[in-house]
């Protein structure tokens, strides 16, 4: 009998999600029916904003403390917050972008190890990971990583070894995840343009993933139909933006449950390495290299790249284009409420032969080289010698 070539696809969720406009108001009863020693990573922005001060009477005397993430952690920081509360520390609570969450999840992981963060981290550590954990409940105030719902804590460390990496296992996936789309309300343009273009990029290198399979694929789907119904009113302070915002943030959702499947792309495998040495938002990273990567794949000649497109293109639109993925980025940079692809920042060259020589094409179904991956570069940033 031929053997056949079988992708399995499994999805590792939260235990529990809330989802609605106001389901933040759901923390307080779930922090008074389990009392424990409750520490909070959260963001200055959400301290300052009208959210926290409606809860914060209430929620003061359920936490032990709190930190303020003010950017991607890194492996000193992670460091830093173990010796602080190790020990002390029963259950995380994280409410802020994906670099709180991030953080977080770093944080409750490492708490649980004897040795440096650095000793556990993908790439450069020596260290398995078992599982062990603190619990933890993830609140987004954006909708982009998805890091409420995966296995991945990102560390960045762009001062010493110059790497962006992650801390895996599944038990790393938040018990509780509570998505409520008011706290996005007020963002401004630029941080929901660049983080909706994160949560798109993560569905659509799950789309295209050698990894994919039904399953994944209409995870996948399903986020991206979501995306195009809040891309093009993330900003609106009316009904049809507060829906757009809920659309978004179930996207983002969606997307990290399918990169935790079916895994990312080379767009992802160049803006990690870009991530370890500059410190550029990462959804506008993975926006910027969007545009070429669809430049690529009009003119791709692979036959499963080239159907899963003309799927996209009709499952999205609703009408076959000649060139589906040119008309995807089109539409894109039409509907979009802030050009984040405009005035591009500066890579040197050897900044971008330092990136190149370390991307990878992770996933993605072509084998894209290195003068590839370096023209990408090329067309999203400014290049100087």
């Amino acid at each position: 009998m031929a053997e056949t070539n079988v992708l399995i696809s499994q999805t590792i969720a939260n235990r529990q999600t809330f989802f609605g406009r106001g389901s933040l108001q759901q923390l307080l009863p779930l922090l008074q029916q389990t009392p424990q020693a409750t520490l909070l990573f959260c963001s200055r922005s959400f301290l300052n904003s009208p959210h926290y001060a409606a809860i914060s009477p209430a929620l003061k005397p359920l936490l032990i403390g709190y930190e303020v993430v003010a950017h991607e952690a890194s492996p000193d920081n992670i460091d830093r917050w173990v010796a602080r509360w190790r020990g002390q520390v029963e259950r995380v609570v994280a409410i802020g972008g994906g670099s709180v969450l991030d953080a977080a999840k770093a944080f409750a992981a490492v708490s649980q190890y004897p040795l440096n963060t650095l000793r556990y981290l993908e790439k450069v550590g020596d260290m398995p990971v078992s599982g062990a954990t603190l619990p933890l409940i993830a609140i987004p105030t954006t909708a982009g990583t998805g890091s409420e719902v995966t296995q991945n804590a990102v560390v960045t460390d762009q001062a010493d070894i110059k790497v962006k990496a992650s801390l895996r296992h599944a038990n790393f996936v938040p018990q509780i995840a509570i998505l409520d789309a008011d706290l996005l309300k007020g963002a401004p343009d630029k941080i929901l343009a660049c983080c909706a273009i994160d949560a798109f990029t993560h569905l659509f290198e799950a789309w295209l993933s050698a990894k994919g399979n039904l399953f994944t694929r209409q995870t996948a789907l399903n986020g991206m139909r979501h995306f195009i119904k809040g891309w093009p009113h993330l900003n609106r302070q009316d009904q049809q933006g507060d829906e757009a915002r809920e659309a978004m943030l179930l996207a983002s959702w969606l997307g990290g449950l399918s990169l935790s499947m079916a895994g990312l792309g080379v767009i992802h495998g160049i803006a990690g390495e870009l991530g370890a040495i500059k410190t550029y938002h990462h959804g506008e990273v993975c926006g910027r290299l969007l545009f070429p990567f669809l430049t690529l794949l009009d003119n791709s000649e692979h036959p499963q790249q080239q159907a899963l497109m003309a799927e996209l293109q009709l499952s999205l639109f609703g009408t076959p284009h000649p060139s589906p993925a040119s008309a995807l980025a089109q539409w894109l940079q039409q509907h979009a409420v802030f050009p984040f692809w405009l005035q591009p920042p500066t890579l040197s060259a050897s900044e971008a032969e330092w990136i190149v020589a370390r991307a990878n094409n992770k996933n993605s179904l072509v084998n894209y080289s290195p003068a590839q991956q370096r023209w990408m570069l090329e067309q999203a940033w400014r290049c100087t010698d």
